[in-house]
């Protein structure tokens, strides 16, 4: 054993040779926000050279979640299981280390057997590696326990005065950071250790420096109280190495400390979304604004959250032709007349940032995997990286906007990684994140090689809303698999949602998790539509006329309508299929039914949806050349965007919506289709996919499996065949569904939610990054 002459110790630690070797629960993981904050400055660069190394009885299993929590430093070494696990920071063993603890260790199902004999020892199931824990009483150690312990070969630890450690012969916390800082070639002159429990006293008794922090178990205080080496210190966690580091010399006050005064936005809400509110395009060489393309998504409802004169900022990205471009304003009002105090703060992307992150990687990485086609997804680091950068800045611009204690609202997978970069630069903030899309399943969603990453950011946010119950299960799924999280609080999903009669239902949400202290609250929310505007939309004379003109051509047949995008999630061919095959085994309907096929083509720039765009033209083309007659053609394609008021227009000359995507997130024009049948007082009959996430809210559609050749095509026959009543009445009952939860409920529901969270701490936003 090396023996440490401290004698010879300088009164003070060097910054450049510091190593803090601590224990996690209740000392590096506790403390305030501010004191936390300051320590993962100190070791993320601010103090060059200085070394970091978790000391815990974890299992490394589960301290390997908290790399990827952007909270806390990333260590240089992990030393875990009480001293029985070593590794660097790639999760690698450090030898010759791992091989001599390995060597001493008879083996766990040695030991269990061992000590069979000992009921009172009840085993602790938690993740561990070359040791065996127990729950014990301080009179279940007795000397026959510490014989069987010594006869094989172990030792025994006690803490708490409930664990009890059976480990390898002079392992332990102590010993394992004296051995690593003679492999590793740290001077133990600037080692400080520190901890908060019994368990780690013999890092104390190791001879290095030490600060037993705040709040830390009554017997190590006593233990260590007249140690000269051991600074005993008044606040908790990280506040309490804080004290010690000051007291050997390490100063954290002064114009450069990370705690120096904040620079806030006056923001009180900020939308943080990919797109900006309005269209940008370039007239004469200028750069104008213009009214989105389509008036029905929810951009009218964000907006409206700052009608009020509530102050706000909306960060979304400018395509520029460089990330600085000359002349460039970052902050532009979106309407001075209706939202006189809300601005845009806008991101200068490049064209090929815009490709890369939007275009390419959230489209071929993540997309895929979202809708559970994994087999599609293509996963490349540099993609990644540039990813990350991209939310590095929305997350920087975001915490330039805000005012002390606001909140940052976070709109979609694209913006996933956002609450990594903005927990740590805000503090103060509540943040808010909303899923339009589907969540996978946990097993399909860890395919992604950055899986713990995206996880570690979602569980920085005070509120996470999806659109159904069943997508918040499958990100408690993730997380559980990623981090040691806890279920605090759920909820029943009926009567609102279908639980056991759809592909999608599930009977109980979770509502609150809890990770490394903190609370993360979860919702579903499923968008609305925006009912009013259909209603006067399907008054105008425009529209009257757009009917009219459909239900001419239409002629008495029975129209049936599909509108949906170009992606192979939403299920086109399928339905094509299987609209063929109801012709085939219904020859009666000839000339009686017509489907009117609307795609909306894809973003410029994706070529992953080019052969499906042939694959569709190909079979339509084979369905008309083999019905059709002089008088009737059996499907009407249009692969073009319509203006919103002609998709109304369809919507109410159509009988039967026939929506069946392989997966969606939601699906709105669903809704739709039953805001614009009630308006007109046309009941319609709507088939939907189980896998469409308005499945489990809408009660009385014909819900249809649509991997189920055969079931789509007796779900058409039977639409078409309803009686009169049983239309009328799941019409009127999917009504008053989408016209009680319509779009504008959604965001106050969704904002009320949030307003009943507490507020974060009280702890200050760090300057240096939010000034940037």
């Amino acid at each position: 054993m090396t023996v440490i002459d401290t004698q010879r110790w300088p009164r003070l630690l060097d910054p450049s040779r510091l190593v803090l070797a601590t224990d996690l629960d209740g000392t590096l993981l506790a403390g305030t926000h501010e004191a936390r904050r300051r320590i993962r400055e100190l070791f993320s660069g601010a103090l060059p050279g200085a070394k970091l190394v978790f000391v815990t009885g974890r299992g490394l299993e589960t301290v390997i979640p908290l790399l990827s929590d952007p909270t806390v430093p990333r260590p240089h070494y992990i030393i875990a299981d009480v001293g029985a696990t070593i590794v660097d920071a790639d999760l690698r063993p450090v030898e010759p280390l791992a091989h001599e603890i390995a060597a001493t260790w008879p083996g766990t199902h040695e030991v269990l057997r061992a000590l069979s004999g000992f009921p009172q020892l009840v085993r602790q199931l938690v993740p561990q590696e070359r040791r065996c824990s127990f729950y014990a009483t301080e009179s279940a150690i007795t000397p026959e326990l510490r014989a069987a312990v010594d006869a094989l070969g172990c030792d025994l630890l006690f803490s708490a005065g409930q664990y009890l450690d059976v480990l390898p012969r002079g392992v332990g916390k102590g010993a394992a950071v004296r051995r690593l800082a003679e492999v590793a070639g740290f001077d133990p002159a600037h080692i400080l250790v520190a901890g908060d429990t019994l368990n780690d006293l013999s890092m104390f008794e190791a001879g290095f420096r030490g600060v037993v922090v705040g709040a830390a178990e009554p017997a190590l205080v006593e233990a260590v109280r007249k140690s000269p080496r051991v600074v005993v210190a008044d606040a908790a966690g990280c506040g309490g190495i804080l004290e010690a580091l000051s007291r050997h010399g390490l100063r954290f006050d002064g114009d450069d400390s990370p705690a120096a005064a904040p620079a806030c936005g006056d923001a009180e809400l900020v939308m943080v979304y990919h797109r900006l509110p309005y269209d940008e395009v370039i007239e004469d060489g200028v750069t104008c604004a213009r009214r989105p393309k389509s008036p029905n998504g929810i951009m009218p409802t964000l907006l409206s959250f700052f009608a009020g004169g509530r102050k706000g900022s909306w960060v979304a990205w400018s395509q520029q032709n460089s990330r600085t471009p000359a002349g460039f304003v970052p902050h532009v009002a979106v309407d001075a007349a209706r939202y006189p105090h809300l601005k845009a703060a806008r991101i200068a992307l490049t064209p090929d940032d815009i490709d890369q992150f939007y275009k390419k990687f959230s489209k071929e990485a993540f997309w895929p995997i979202i809708f559970s086609f994994p087999d599609k997804a293509v996963f490349r680091q540099d993609h990644w990286e540039r990813y990350l950068e991209i939310n590095r800045l929305f997350a920087e611009q975001t915490a330039r906007e805000a005012a002390y204690g606001a909140t940052a609202w976070i709109h979609d997978y694209n913006l996933w990684m956002v609450p990594a970069f903005l927990r740590p630069l805000r503090p103060d903030l509540k943040i808010a994140f909303f899923h339009h899309t589907a969540f996978p399943s946990s097993d399909v969603f860890n395919i992604l090689p950055w899986r713990r990453d995206i996880i570690g950011s979602l569980l920085q946010c005070d509120y996470v809303g999806f659109h159904i119950p069943r997508y918040v299960e499958n990100f408690v799924d993730a997380a559980r698999s990623c981090a040691p999280v806890q279920i605090v609080d759920g909820v029943g999903c009926a009567p609102r949602f279908l639980t056991f009669g759809c592909a999608l239902g599930v009977d109980h949400m979770t509502t609150a998790l809890e990770v490394n202290g903190r609370q993360v609250a979860l919702g579903a929310h499923p968008v609305g539509t925006n009912t009013d505007l259909i209603d006067t939309l399907v008054q105008t004379d425009a529209v009257q006329q757009q009917i009219a003109e459909i239900d001419a051509y239409l002629d008495g047949k029975t129209g049936i309508v599909s509108i949906e995008r170009l992606d192979y999630v939403k299920g086109s061919l399928e339905k094509l299929q299987a609209y063929e095959r109801m012709l085939e085994q219904h020859p009666e309907l000839l000339g009686k039914v017509t489907l009117l096929n609307i795609i909306t083509p894809a973003a410029s720039g994706m070529d992953i949806y080019d052969s499906l765009r042939e694959d569709l033209d190909r079979i339509v083309g084979r369905i008309n050349g083999r019905f059709s007659t002089m008088d009737w053609v059996p499907v009407r394609y249009f692969y073009r965007s319509l203006p919103f008021e002609q998709v109304v227009a369809h919507y109410a000359a159509c009988d039967i919506a026939w929506i069946t995507p392989l997966r969606d997130g939601l699906n709105l024009v669903a809704k739709e289709y039953v805001a614009t049948r009630h308006a007109t007082g046309r009941p319609g009959t709507l088939v939907l996919s189980e896998f469409a996430g308005a499945a489990v809210e809408l009660h009385g559609a014909l819900l249809v499996n649509p991997y189920d050749a055969n079931a789509m095509s007796a779900t058409l026959y039977d639409a078409l065949t309803m009686g009169a009543d049983e239309v009328a009445y799941r019409a009127g009952r999917m009504a008053a569904i989408v016209r009680g939860h319509d779009v504008t409920r959604w965001g106050d529901d969704f904002l009320a939610a949030l307003a009943a969270l507490p507020a974060p701490g009280n702890e200050q936003p760090i300057n240096e990054r939010a000034a940037a």
